[in-house]
């Protein structure tokens, strides 16, 4: 039996009071979203909108979600009104639909940029120039509905723990050197999430200020992946 309000106390104890825990909940019901709402918690991630959209209706309205998932430009549109960040921005077009959508609606988004920091195609992200491309642009300039908080990124699946250090390393340096050429003066700009629960212990260590957690909090389902 897993006991939910347990494993976030423990984690929390674990933790630098710095380091600050998203609960994924994907795939997890609204009863065991509950459970760990009523610890006091309040961050909780999605990876899918569809998802999303079909829980947050039934929970508390103050639950701070985090969409942590790649996200389609198409479906920025349902969850600006109430997101409170999007971790998973990936592109310049994605950054510009929702700076968009949030004029519409009347808010200003919180975003991290995502790096693509493990050996595997599969995960989405940018890359340093890229991102430094997308900065130095007028069109980043011209974006005033978007607030970019920090950086994020997914490690490579492995038990090479040296590889998996190296690439939360690389993701810190990233977040240096774009604070001191673009953000200098941007307090809100200090957030690097990276670590889930197979390696957020490595992440904290390179500096992680959010870190991912699911099944440690959760469980784990059966050919699921947390």
């Amino acid at each position: 039996m897993i006991d939910i309000a347990l494993n976030i106390s423990l984690l929390k104890s674990q933790l630098p009071a710095a380091v600050r825990i998203v609960a994924v909940s994907k795939k997890k019901s609204v009863s065991d979203i509950m459970v760990a709402y009523n610890t006091g918690h309040r961050m909780f991630g999605e990876n899918r909108v569809q998802e999303l959209l079909s829980k947050k209706d039934n929970l508390p309205s103050d639950i701070e979600w985090h969409l942590i998932g790649h996200l389609q430009r198409n479906k920025v549109k349902f969850i600006v009104p109430f997101i409170s960040m999007i971790e998973s921005v990936d592109s310049a077009k994605l950054l510009s639909v929702i700076n968009s959508e949030a004029e519409k609606a009347g808010r200003v988004i919180n975003c991290l940029l995502q790096f693509h920091i493990a050996k595997e195609e599969t995960k989405f992200g940018f890359n340093l120039e890229e991102v430094h491309q997308m900065l130095d642009s007028q069109d980043f300039k011209n974006l005033e509905n978007v607030n970019i908080c920090g950086v994020m990124g997914m490690a490579t699946f492995t038990e090479n723990t040296d590889q998996i250090s190296g690439e939360f390393k690389f993701l810190r340096d990233c977040h240096i050197a774009l604070k001191g050429k673009y953000f200098r003066e941007h307090n809100q700009f200090r957030e690097i999430s990276m670590g889930m629960s197979g390696d957020y212990s490595l992440a904290v260590k390179e500096g992680s200020t959010i870190v991912r957690i699911g099944s440690l909090i959760f469980g784990e389902r059966i050919n699921e992946l947390v």
